[in-house]
């Protein structure tokens, strides 16, 4: 199976490459291992964080990644977790030589400043309600990340010829069941 959309654009992206480090659908999960972990984040060239992971660190990510995604789903827990994360990850919030809102990252460790700057983006763009197009795929059995670009913004499924088709024939055989 192959997830055959665009990457998120801009600052985005970032967001959606933390939580598509897990592929449910397919079984696969980039940071349940340290070596997986490293490499996906050398592949990523992220500074820093493959020779800063250890167990306890990749735990600490894999419950971030997971924050962030129940946050895109509009899980009011999830939200406060990221609150928390916020505030120790996160300094005050200023304002940019382009009059753009920074949330400046504060964290000194590379594994905690990716999250930090993937929280500060998720921020930004919310406060400028331009997060809204970033969804996770409606099947629970998914959860992939992608970035909605139908015209309506409606978009539910990562991809309409696998998601999208499920959905579709299990609603069609529990129609003709009844």
């Amino acid at each position: 199976m192959a997830y055959d959309r665009p990457p998120a654009p801009g600052d985005l992206a970032l967001i959606e490459g933390l939580c598509n480090s897990a592929r449910f659908l397919k079984g696969e999960d980039l940071l349940v291992s340290l070596d997986s972990a490293r490499a996906w984040a050398n592949a990523r060239d992220l500074p820093g964080v493959a020779e800063a992971l250890d167990v306890d660190s990749l735990t600490w990510l894999r419950r971030a990644r997971e924050a962030v995604r129940e946050h895109l789903e509009g899980d009011r827990e999830a939200a406060g977790y990221l609150t928390g994360l916020s505030s120790e990850l996160l300094g005050a919030p200023r304002w940019g030589a382009e009059g753009e809102i920074v949330l400046p990252v504060v964290a000194e460790d590379p594994v905690r400043r990716l999250v930090a700057e993937v929280l500060s983006v998720l921020a930004v763009t919310e406060l400028a309600d331009r997060r809204a197009r970033l969804k996770v795929c409606r099947s629970p059995e998914c959860r992939w990340v992608f970035y909605d670009r139908s015209p309506a913004g409606n978009g539910g499924w990562c991809s309409m010829e696998i998601c999208g088709a499920r959905h579709k024939m299990r609603t069609y055989r529990e129609r003709r069941r009844s």
